[in-house]
């Protein structure tokens, strides 16, 4: 089959959230184990992957060093971590498949999400990113163009637009990768946002994508059969965190979209994720999967996570 597999950010730190270099190092190998097991099973496999704590990690470099140099925006601190995300990546999973007695081909590509400059997000941005600052700190940023607002007790925090992604501008760059027979990583992140100019030319925002919706659009773009949103739960959970959850198997896209809307999932947690998989069967007659990173391979074969039908 062919697969994409969206890791969490969960695959990418220490269980504790830390993010430093040899933490990243460490989870991303244990990450690529089981990657490296579906391409041993002759799967073809396409990765993306979350970035906020390595986003997060620059910003905290931003604002400390914003006397001094102008803080780097965010499309290129996209593009900075899905570079050294992809290198990691690949890196670990050469390892893993040369064990296995597997030689394959890796590319990871910086990728590009258009987003409508028009989108409603952009007028009221509402996603926080980063750290929570001291109101003197978060005016030296505001004095930069960003925007900060109070958050409690807790301080000043940035928030930017999450606009909904439209498409993937470099999906056919990763379309012809994979049927060259690469192991393709792209979109990291849910992709960096990108804007056409009235003129037609593109320019990278000041925005955050969500990286489930953006992989729904990388599986339908390479006619993935499967979309696996690897987390930290083997499965989404109706009436979780009580005594009565249970785990959501297998479903159509239908059923699914009424337990959402019973359920009400997290915007920052299983929302994304759930509406991820059922779009990806609504558009495209494949799975969608969600599952814990070690169930992945079980998921493929279909004994695993929260499994999307098309209808």
């Amino acid at each position: 089959m062919r697969v994409v597999i969206a890791l969490g950010g969960n695959a990418m730190t220490a269980p504790d959230g830390r993010a430093r270099v040899e933490d990243q190092q460490a989870a991303i190998a244990a990450a690529g184990g089981h990657i490296a097991d579906l391409v041993a099973a002759g799967h073809d496999v396409l990765l993306t992957h979350g970035n906020g704590p390595q986003v997060g990690n620059l910003l905290v470099k931003n604002e400390l060093s914003a006397n001094v140099v102008p803080p780097v925006p965010l499309d290129w601190c996209g593009a900075s971590t899905q570079a050294t995300i992809g290198l990691t990546l690949m890196d670990v999973l050469d390892t893993a498949l040369r064990e296995r007695g597997v030689e394959k081909r890796m590319a990871t590509l910086v990728s590009r999400t258009l987003v409508d400059a028009g989108d409603p997000a952009f007028a009221v941005p509402t996603k926080p990113i980063g750290r929570f600052l001291s109101e003197a700190d978060a005016q030296v940023m505001v004095d930069h163009g960003q925007h900060f607002v109070q958050v409690g007790e807790k301080g000043w925090r940035r928030v930017v637009a999450s606009p909904e992604p439209l498409g993937c501008l470099d999906g056919a760059a990763a379309m012809e990768l994979l049927d060259a027979g690469y192991l393709v990583i792209c979109s990291g992140g849910g992709g960096i946002p990108t804007v056409r100019r009235s003129d037609g030319s593109l320019a990278g925002v000041e925005a955050v994508i969500d990286k489930d919706l953006t992989a729904v659009l990388v599986a339908d773009g390479c006619a993935a059969d499967l979309l696996v949103i690897a987390t930290d739960v083997e499965a989404a959970m109706t009436d979780f965190g009580t005594e009565q959850q249970a785990a959501i198997g297998e479903v159509t896209a239908a059923e699914m979209r009424r337990i959402a809307a019973e359920q009400g999932f997290a915007a920052g947690s299983m929302g994304p994720k759930v509406e991820a998989i059922i779009r990806f069967a609504e558009r495209t007659g494949g799975t969608g999967v969600i599952t814990s990173l070690e169930h992945i391979a079980d998921a493929v074969g279909g004994n695993a996570g929260t499994r999307v039908l098309p209808d």
